[in-house]
């Protein structure tokens, strides 16, 4: 259903409620374990600002399936901000702090989680983030939605949703470890439609 913004002229419509996100990454957690055959040297680092609670939350899905593990210990940050390719053309945002599990991240398998892939550019900036901290074994990509119009070639192994969008579309994901809307927290997938 679209919904115009009334203040905005902007056409809302809501394709992931709460219990899709939720059931988007049980499957992604499950994927997850069958690719990297259990949780052995598993390591989960969200992208701030939305793929960090992501991550938190598969691996606590992770957690229930695999009762050996600690979702605290697999599950770190990685800020890309000043990696970015787009510092000039963009406002930054104040950099947060990179956090690794105390395992690290040296021969382990990373997956780099985050909320929607677009242009690629985040995840190319996430690589060489991940670089200067050390040496996975293997890098894997988890992401709630990909909307297409790559500029980079990277893909995602692991995808809540594809959303085919237009480029004047924009794709939020709202939170509730980090938005409120309208005072209430808030789990969606939503695309903005300006005419």
């Amino acid at each position: 259903m679209t919904v115009p913004a009334p203040e905005s002229g902007i056409h809302k419509r809501v394709v992931l409620a709460e219990a899709d996100i939720d059931r988007a990454l049980t499957r992604i957690a499950h994927e997850i374990l069958e690719a990297n055959k259990g949780s052995r040297d598993l390591v989960l680092l969200g992208i701030p600002r939305r793929g960090f609670p992501l991550a938190r939350r598969l691996a606590q899905k992770i957690a229930a399936v695999d009762e050996t593990v600690d979702p605290d210990l697999i599950t770190g940050q990685l800020d890309v901000t000043m990696y970015r390719d787009d510092l000039r053309r963009n406002p930054t945002r104040s950099p947060l702090a990179t956090q690794l599990p105390p395992s690290g991240i040296d021969d382990k398998v990373v997956v780099l989680v985050d909320d929607v892939l677009y242009s690629g550019r985040t995840i190319r900036a996430a690589l060489d983030a991940l670089a200067d901290l050390g040496r996975p074994r293997i890098v894997r990509l988890a992401v709630l939605v990909d909307r297409g119009h790559r500029e980079l070639p990277i893909r995602a192994d692991h995808v809540g949703k594809n959303l085919p969008t237009s480029s004047r579309e924009r794709v939020r994901v709202h939170l509730a470890e980090i938005d409120l809307i309208g005072g209430s927290a808030v789990n969606e997938v939503v695309i903005e439609d300006r005419p």
